[in-house]
C-alpha cells in the first residue's frame, strides 16, 4: 500500500506525545530512508523526480536529524554531511540537497528512539571502511548487538544508537562471509536472536547498493496506517531509487518484507533475495 503524503494529521502527532510505556515508545519512533544509484552523476531531484519535496516534508515528524552520504562509483569512500536538526527549513539541508550530484547517495530523516540523545554522533548515515549505512526501526536494547560485533569495529562506535551497532554487526558478518551473504547472515541472526520492530536498512559500497526489508508490521506506531514500514523502488533506464513509504510513490514497486534488494552499481542489474 502506498501511503499518501500528509497522512500524519495533527491528532495523530498529538497521540504520540501522550504518555506511553517505555517499550512502546522505543518501538514506535522510526525514521525514513531514501537512496539512489545511477549510471551517471545526478541530483536527488533528478533521481527522485518532482515528488521529492513530499518526501522531505516527512521531516516535520521525523524531525530529529538528517544526513546525506554520497558515494561516487569511482570513489573509495563516502562523503558525509549530517546534522541533528529538522531537514525541512534547514538552510544546510537545502544547500546539501541542491548541490549534491553523484551516482550514489543515501538520505536519512531521523526520528530518535526514546532515551537516545539527539546528537550528531547518533545521526545517520554511518560510514566506515568503504560502506555507508542507514536504518529505520529499533533493536532492543540499543546495546543488544555489542557482544556480536568484532573487536575491530567496537572501537569505532561513537554514539548510543542501536543503528550504529547494527551497522558494525553487518560489517562483522560481511568480513566473515562476503558482501551479500554477510548482509543476509546478519539479518537472519538478528531475526533469530533479538527483539526488534524493524531492521529495514540501506547499505552502499563502491560496487553495490543493498536494501534490507525486514520488519514486524504489528510493531508499527499505533497511529500509523498499514504499510508504514513498507519500502518501494523505481527503476528507470539510468537510475534506481528506493524509499520508505508515507508519500506519493505511484508506479513504484513494493520490495516484499523478508527480502533484500541487491543492485550492481555498474549495470543497475537487480536481484531480490529471500531473507
Amino acid at each position: 500500500m502506498v501511503v499518501g503524503a500528509g497522512s500524519m494529521k495533527a491528532t495523530e502527532v498529538a497521540f504520540l506525545l501522550q504518555s506511553v510505556p517505555l517499550w512502546e515508545e522505543v518501538c514506535q519512533k522510526m525514521c525514513r530512508l531514501l537512496g539512489y544509484v545511477s549510471l551517471r552523476p545526478e541530483s536527488f531531484a533528478d533521481a527522485v523526480g518532482e515528488k521529492l519535496p513530499e518526501f522531505i516534508s516527512l521531516s516535520s515528524v521525523h524531525c530529529d536529524g538528517w544526513g546525506v552520504a554520497t558515494f561516487d562509483h569511482a570513489a573509495s569512500k563516502s562523503h558525509l554531511t549530517r546534522a541533528p536538526e529538522t531537514a525541512q527549513g534547514s538552510n544546510s539541508f537545502a544547500e546539501t540537497i541542491s548541490k549534491t550530484k553523484t551516482d550514489g547517495a543515501l538520505l536519512h530523516l531521523r526520528w530518535a528512539t526514546s532515551g537516545i540523545p539527539v546528537s550528531e554522533n547518533n545521526t545517520h548515515p554511518f560510514i566506515s571502511h568503504g560502506y555507508s549505512f542507514i536504518h529505520n526501526g529499533a533493536i532492543h536494547p540499543a546495546t543488544a548487538l555489542d557482544s556480536d560485533i568484532s573487536e575491530k569495529y567496537k572501537s569505532e562506535i561513537k554514539g548510543e544508537t542501536d543503528s550504529e551497532r547494527y551497522f558494525y554487526f553487518v560489517l562483522t558478518e560481511i568480513e566473515k562471509h562476503g558482501l551479500v551473504e554477510g548482509v543476509i547472515s546478519a539479518v537472519r541472526k538478528i531475526k533469530g536472536k533479538y527483539d526488534f520492530s524493524s531492521i529495514n536498512a540501506m547499505l552502499m559500497t563502491e560496487s553495490h547498493f543493498i536494501t534490507i526489508c525486514e520488519h514486524d508490521p504489528a510493531r508499527k506506531p499505533g497511529w500509523a496506517v498499514e504499510g508504514y514500514y513498507d519500502l518501494f523502488y523505481k527503476f528507470d533506464e539510468g537510475d534506481l531509487v528506493v524509499a520508505s513509504s508515507g508519500w506519493d510513490q505511484t508506479g513504484w514497486k513494493n520490495l516484499p518484507n523478508h527480502h533484500v534488494l541487491v543492485v550492481d552499481r555498474a549495470t543497475l542489474k537487480q536481484q531480490v533475495l529471500a531473507l
